[in-house]
């Protein structure tokens, strides 16, 4: 087995027992010991690729800071809407560095902190301890913004943002005294965030994550459409005027068109399950999915930003 397979297996058996003692973390956080996704599988957001493939040379090749009389970054902050591809582009830096890969939903983990009567303390210490055993990783702090994150759901006035912010600062630092590992955090209102999470050796280079449309819109449907033929293992789309298609939602962000494209895959299944003759994807069936989409989400609230 290569060195680096032995690692990444080694990284997760060590996670895993960690995990399983603290339910907060089990429930919050996802360890990819082979994360695999690549900057070519995101479509666009080319700057910010760009950034992130900089900041793996904090990994990959770390003397060449050296050479250039400076010292690598501290950590990338990612500052981007709803699924605007965030957690791709954190994930594709995992890839690239050959790191495993750790993903913790802040306000999904706010929620089980306040719901658990685990001992904090205890819980801190263990992470400090297991980050001093893993190999090397790359650590994504999901919506830093808890507090916005968690106001779209049930009014929570007795929420404690003081001491959960403390908690989330030391979580933050154990990564940054970890140095071998590779850190990242991502926010949907920075507006809002904590001016807290930007000092010291924290997240020193904020990062936009904007997709331009419909160019970026485009490159990710014709990434995701490829993906689904070669999953077919056939042709399954004609010529698809993918201008066109983006055009008619510029308010869709990436995710959306993704979750529309798998909707319009699953409805000629179910036409080809029915016995009728679905024939191949056209630009008319995206159109029409389109005219979905818009009717289901004018149903909800302004701040769901899901297809239902």
């Amino acid at each position: 087995m290569p060195e680096l397979d032995i690692e990444r297996t080694r990284a997760t058996n060590l996670w895993e027992p960690f995990a399983r003692k603290f339910p907060p973390i089990a429930k919050s956080c996802h360890f990819d010991a082979f994360a695999a996704l690549d900057t070519g599988d995101i479509g666009g957001l080319d700057d910010a690729k760009d950034e992130v493939l900089t900041y793996a040379c904090a990994a990959t090749d770390p003397q060449i800071y050296q050479r250039w009389g400076t010292l690598q970054p501290s950590g990338l902050l990612l500052i981007g809407p709803s699924g605007s591809g965030k957690t791709m582009l954190a994930e594709a830096l995992a890839t690239r560095a050959q790191m495993p890969f750790l993903l913790v939903k802040v306000p999904k983990l706010v929620l089980q902190l306040i719901h658990s009567s685990g001992n904090a303390g205890e819980l801190l210490g263990a992470w400090g301890a297991v980050l001093a055993e893993l190999p090397p990783i790359t650590v994504y702090f999901a919506e830093l913004d808890f507090a916005n994150e968690l106001a779209d759901g049930p009014p929570r006035p007795g929420l404690p943002t003081g001491p959960i912010g403390d908690f989330l600062l030391e979580l933050v630092d154990g990564v940054v005294s970890s140095e071998r590992s590779l850190l990242v955090g991502s926010t949907s209102h920075p507006d809002t965030l904590s001016h807290t999470f930007l000092e010291g050796r924290r997240f020193e280079r904020l990062v936009t994550v904007n997709p331009s449309l419909p160019g970026d819109v485009v490159a990710a449907l014709e990434i995701h459409a490829s993906r689904a033929e070669m999953r077919a293992g056939r042709p399954v789309f004609e010529q698809v005027d993918w201008i066109k298609v983006a055009e008619q939602n510029r308010d869709a962000s990436i995710g959306n068109w993704v979750r529309l494209l798998h909707a319009v895959l699953r409805r000629k299944a179910r036409c080809e399950v029915a016995n009728e003759d679905p024939g191949l994807v056209t630009t008319d069936d995206f159109l029409s999915e389109v005219e979905r989409f818009k009717k289901a989400t004018n149903r909800l609230p302004a701040s769901v930003g899901r297809y239902l």
